[in-house]
Formats: C-alpha cells, structure tokens, sequence
C-alpha cells in the first residue's frame, strides 16, 4: 500500500516535475540514466507505509552518503549500452549470425553503418561492463553492508559461465564477424535476462549515487521511521529544502497533543513553515533525506494540504466554495478512519471575517478529535486561537513573531510558544504609502478637473 497524496497537494508542496522550477524532484534528480530519472520519478509517486521498507531504504542511502564515490559514467555513454541491452536479440544463433553477416556485406559494398553501429555499441557495452565490474569491487559485500544483497547479485552475474570471456576484451575497439556474432547473441538473447537484471540494479545505484550527494551537498539528514501505533513525530531544526540559509524550527506531535494551531503575521513565514512539515512528512515517507538535523516519526496513511485552492471557473466554484468543498473531501478521509496528515493554509480566507471565524472555530476543533491524525492549522484571526485554547486541551499554540524596528517590520522565521498579538498590516499599508498615493492621486483629479 502506498501513502497517499493527491494532486492538489502535490501542487501545493511543488513535489512534481522534473522542469518545474524549484519542485522538489528537480532538487533531487542528479541521476545521469534515463533509467535512473524514471526510477526516481516512481519513487516521488510511490511513498512507502512500512517502516521496516522507508528504514531500509534510508539505511542505503545513508550509506552511500559515507562513500566517496561518484556514478562511473556518463549519460551519453551509458545511452548507448541502456539502448542497446534493452533491445532483444534473435532466439536462434543461426538467424542472427545471418542478420549479422548482411549487415557485414552492406558495409563492405555499400558502406552501410549499421555493421560499424553494431560493432561500436557491442564494444561500448563490453567496456561498460568491464568498468562496473570494477567499480563494485571497492564496495564490501559484508552482512553490514545495507546495499550487500545488490552486492551479491552483481557479483553472481559476473560469474555467470558464459561471461567469463569478458574480461578478455578489456579495451577492444573492433570485434571480429564470428565473435561479434557470439557476443551479440550472448548479451541479447542467453544472457537477456542477467543484463536487464544488472541495467535495474545501474539504475538503482545512480538513483542511490544521486540522493546520497544531494543529501551530502545540502546538509539533509535521515528520518527514522516508526509503526503507526506509536502515533509520534519529532522533528529538530525543519527547513525548507529549496531554500538556502534557511532557519530551522522544531516540532513534535503526540497522540494526546496531535493538533500545532499557528498564528503570525503575513511574511512571517507560515505558508513557508507547513510547505516545509509537509514535505519533510513526504520525503521521509519516501525514505529519502529531509530538510532538518533529526526526525523521527510513525508512518501514516497519506497526507493532504490545503494552501493555495484555486477558483474553478469553468465549473462555477468561487474560491470560497473551492475552500468548502477541499475541506469536505479531508473530512471525508478523516472520517475513514485514517491515519492522515492535514495542513490547513487560512481556512476560509474566500468569505467573511464572521463566518471564517465560526467556520475556523467549529470546524478545527471537530478535526482535532481524531487524535490518530496529525493536523497542521493557520490562521490570521487569533480571536479562533484564544477560543480554541479554552475548550480544547490537545493544541500547541505557536507562532512565528514579527519585530519592529520602528515603524519597520522584521521577521525573526523562528517560532514561539503561544498565540501572536502582532496586528502590523496598517503599519506595513502605511509604510508603503499607499494611502498618500490614492490622495495625491484624487487631489491632482481635482486640481485638473478645476482648471
């Protein structure tokens, strides 16, 4: 079973595509196959619900973090074995000798290039084979090493009987007919299904290369995960991944303390804050490296955000209805009984202050009795969060402060215990002028309608 996530928050938390500018799979993807970026793409689709399979993963990626090493080869050159490998060979020696030798005869009275293709690309591969086979033997194929199964499997490949001629042609540069013709029918056909077997295993190691160095290169750290019952999360110094410099705050949720209520002004960093919880929930789900010194959490069903939900126009919905009807299909999965993550980004920010009030109040506080769930809350209307303290006693209030320096505002990005009384939005209006402008603008209309 997978843990899930739908589209909107994959929006929201900018997790997908690979072109997209700051999404979080571009962040990783240093991969250099094309087998490799199609894995890792899987993986970002395929969050993991078992702890013992995200540990696992976490543990190997953890251990090529400590190995310093880089992927032993190319993209361009790799292109060309993945292509080659990945094409079947005929069934029967005789008919692809004779496919061969045509395509030897062309050569010769026609300068065809497929003959010279052939050569080239079977050369190209003995080579790659001979180079992988030898970056392998630095690793050590020991109980403790997370990665030894893969170890083993590549070093039973290479002792396969029929591949013992391999070695031999270390360097070759031009294969003749006869031999061209058996190691062609050996790598595609006898051997087909040990190279494709040892292609996953490239692939997987790039992906394995490419995580642990962005992990190394970024600072990230490895989540520890636990069984659903444990119902615990504990997170020290959360960042946001994509941001450089970034301030880390902590957090940590119980099963009797399961709801983190925020308040703070705008630009204090709260829709930056839960972007940050719910990709760092994501990522260690995946047992990839997160943005923080340490985590330790119980796995869950599946996460959902709600933090920019757009209008539907061409179904009628005005941004109000679309905040109503994301949090109906939350409410709807929490009622299922499962075992969720839920940010909320200013509930019902779309209508008005009265019934975003009432609506934030009911509806938080119905939320946060399913304690087998963990819930992220924002809001701007700290009146909520002083209600919400006197009838409920598993919140954590906390906000992040704004400073003045003067009539300036600063923010420190560094959370607080409690509620904000910060109130600086006419401070900030003011500051920019804008009042000054409008008049000045309706003074100079006048002054010209006058003369």
């Amino acid at each position: 079973m997978s843990f899930y996530v739908d589209k909107q928050t994959q929006e929201d938390l900018n997790l997908l595509g690979r072109y997209k500018n700051n999404s979080i799979v571009r962040l990783f993807d240093e991969t250099v196959t094309t087998g490799g970026r199609k894995l890792l793409e899987k993986m970002f689709q395929e969050p993991l619900t078992d702890p013992d399979s995200i540990n696992k993963r976490t543990s190997i990626f953890s251990y090529f973090s400590t190995q310093p090493i880089s992927f032993p080869f190319s993209t361009e050159e790799f292109e060309v074995v993945e292509n080659y490998l990945a094409s079947n060979g005929s069934e029967n020696i005789f008919d692809a000798g004779l496919g061969i030798a045509y395509k030897k005869v062309l050569y010769v009275l026609a300068n065809d290039k497929d003959y010279e293709q052939l050569n080239l690309e079977i050369c190209n591969t003995i080579g790659l084979l001979i180079r992988f086979s030898d970056f392998i033997a630095q690793f050590s194929a020991n109980t403790n090493n997370p990665y030894s199964e893969n170890l083993e499997l590549i070093r039973r490949i290479y002792s396969h009987p029929k591949l013992q001629w391999l070695k031999s042609q270390d360097g070759v540069k031009d294969i003749p007919l006869f031999k061209l013709i058996r190691y062609d029918y050996l790598l595609r056909t006898i051997l087909h299904k040990e190279m494709q077997v040892l292609s996953s295993i490239v692939f997987d190691l790039d992906v394995c290369i490419a995580i642990s160095q962005v992990a190394v290169k970024r600072g990230f750290s490895y989540a520890n995960a636990l069984a659903g019952n444990a119902n615990k999360l504990s997170i020290t110094g959360l960042y946001h991944p994509c941001i450089a410099q970034a301030i880390g705050n902590d957090l940590s949720l119980i099963e009797n303390s399961n709801v983190l209520f925020l308040t703070g002004a705008n630009m204090a960093g709260k829709s930056t804050l839960m972007k940050s919880f719910g990709i760092s929930m994501y990522l260690a789900h995946m047992g990839f490296p997160v943005a923080a010194h340490r985590m330790e959490f119980s796995v869950k069903d599946g996460l959902y955000t709600s933090i920019n939900v757009p209008d539907n126009l061409e179904m009628g919905y005005s941004h109000f209805y679309a905040e109503v009807l994301r949090v109906k299909k939350v409410a709807e999965e929490v009622a299922e009984s499962k075992d969720l993550i839920v940010i909320f980004d200013e509930l019902f920010k779309g209508t008005n202050v009265k019934d975003a009030y009432d609506a934030t109040l009911s509806i938080t506080e119905a939320f946060s009795e399913h304690s087998n769930c963990f819930f992220m809350i924002s809001t701007h209307i700290i009146e909520v969060a002083h209600e919400l303290s006197k009838r409920c006693d598993n919140f954590q209030f906390i906000y992040l402060p704004t400073v003045m320096d003067g009539v300036v505002p600063r923010y420190t990005y560094k959370l607080t215990q409690g509620i904000t009384e910060d109130r600086q939005g006419m401070i900030i209006i003011e500051n920019e002028g804008i009042i000054d402008i409008i008049k000045n603008t309706h003074h100079s209309s006048s002054v010209t309608s006058t003369i």
